[in-house]
């Protein structure tokens, strides 16, 4: 046992308390240790934490990887008359677009009222009812239809009632765009005599969305405000009718009752914004920008990983200290690994390896793109390019298989960090243990340096007396 100096008091006494405590930090010295073990493995664990985030971000930029080559762009020639989007559907192609209608939805108009807040009617509660559906035949002048049909569309009816609580004008248009049913309504102020006239708008475009809207109960005031029957009595008076979008694709000729067009070319939405006078062309191509910044990206979270993975395995130098992780065979693991899918040639085209798209290996080990190589690479033989990363033994599906593996619960950094939270159980059960002999130990170096102090107060007090009787002897 290492030896402590002896604290004492100027009385001549033992300071027990900072004996014990000298004598204790000796005896604590195993639990340092343990200790200090312990917080070695709490930060490697911590630095299997930062892999796993970084093997995560590298499978995320794989995965965007993947999506990017089946990606596709959509270029308009005039995005004043159309803007496109593709989907991975979409075939590459070049189309010419004619627009000879955008759809519109219909708008009615009410007759004027004095007040927007007087009320309309006795307050009996009316139900207002309103249908959508296609307005055929017949003549229309000055807002009104003569001899038409109307035939509802099949999507139900939607209903509101007004009654004494919001019969004015104001009610009745918070009414119906509280119910959220299709229509919208505002209160348009024309200058007139009779300025306030409700204007109702459908909320969807196209023929087969045009209003019929009826009117039940309550004193009929409403319905000779509101009731309109393309086929019957017109209260209301339309403003713009519905119409739907007419264009041509490569001479064939489509309808839409949206100015977004979904089903005109596959994979292809379409957005019409104006009418043309000449053709106006549409592209459609593999999105190589977005390709080329997906590569960039995997490239970049490679070389992030790989970075990490090098420098917390290092081994210690001259004058450095060694990394939390240094030398550790799981690490080493994961290098090899991720060496072996690098190494391992892509079958099934005509590319093989990644440096024949412009990933190649540096001579610290980590990779560098040639955007110019991967460009003419994509652009001489696409579904080539796609087979190196994407197929079977495609380097982004072994990467990424590689890296769910890492990650998965029974992967490599799980199992090492179990390994590890083991150890460290163990070691706090160590520690639990030496607390309690700790403990034993403090009461017993107290105790018996407690009355150890208590035979020298007693010799001293003795000491003391024969030096006082000996002084009266010899005078």
């Amino acid at each position: 046992m290492a030896t402590s100096s002896v604290a004492s008091s100027s009385a001549g006494t033992l300071d027990v308390a900072s004996l014990v405590s000298q004598l204790m930090a000796i005896e604590r010295q195993p639990i340092d240790k343990l200790n200090t073990q312990i917080s070695s493995y709490q930060t490697k664990i911590s630095s299997f934490g930062t892999l796993s985030g970084m093997v995560s971000s590298f499978q995320t930029a794989l995965q965007g990887l993947n999506t990017s080559l089946s990606a596709n762009s959509a270029t308009s020639s005039d995005t004043g008359v159309f803007s496109a989007a593709a989907a991975s559907t979409a075939v590459p192609g070049t189309y010419a677009l004619s627009v000879t209608n955008l759809a519109q939805s219909q708008n009615l108009v009410a007759a004027g009222q004095a007040s927007s807040t007087a009320t309309i009617g006795d307050g009996t509660a009316t139900t207002i009812t309103f249908d959508f559906g296609t307005i055929s035949g017949g003549t229309l002048t000055a807002g009104i239809y003569s001899g038409a049909a109307f035939t509802s569309n099949g999507s139900g009816t939607k209903s509101i009632t007004i009654d004494g609580t919001n019969n004015t004008l104001q009610g009745i248009r918070d009414a119906i765009n509280a119910a959220k049913m299709g229509v919208t309504a505002t209160i348009v102020n024309d200058g007139s005599g009779t300025p306030y006239r409700l204007a109702l708008s459908s909320t969807s475009s196209g023929i087969s969305n045009s209003l019929k809207i009826s009117a039940s109960g309550g004193d009929g005031t409403l319905g000779a405000l509101l009731g309109y029957d393309p086929a019957g009595t017109q209260n209301l008076t339309q403003t713009v009718a519905a119409q739907n979008a007419s264009a041509t694709v490569n001479g064939i000729a489509i309808t839409s009752a949206s100015n977004t067009v979904t089903d005109a070319i596959q994979g292809v939405t379409l957005t019409l914004k104006n009418l043309t006078t000449a053709p106006t062309t549409l592209t459609v191509a593999h999105d190589s920008a977005a390709i080329g910044t997906a590569v960039s990206g995997f490239v970049d979270a490679y070389n992030a990983l790989y970075s990490q993975l090098k420098s917390r395995s290092a081994y210690a130098t001259a004058g450095t200290q060694a990394p939390a992780l240094s030398g550790d065979g799981t690490v080493r693991l994961m290098m090899d690994q991720l060496r072996g899918v690098f190494n391992t040639a892509a079958s099934g085209g005509t590319l093989t390896t990644l440096s024949q798209v412009g990933v190649s290996f540096q001579t610290d080990g980590s990779l560098k793109l040639d955007s110019s190589k991967l460009s003419s690479a994509m652009s001489s033989n696409f579904s080539d390019v796609t087979n190196l990363f994407t197929s079977g033994t495609g380097f982004a599906t072994r990467l990424i298989a590689w890296a769910q593996s890492t990650l998965t619960p029974g992967g490599l950094i799980d199992t090492r960090t179990q390994s590890l939270n083991a150890s460290i159980k163990g070691y706090n059960d160590q520690i639990s243990r030496l607390e309690v002999r700790m403990a034993t130990l403090q009461k017993q170096y107290t105790t018996q340096y407690s009355n150890l102090n208590m035979l020298l107060s007693s010799m001293n007090s003795t000491s003391a007396y024969l030096s006082q009787q000996l002084s009266k002897t010899s005078s």
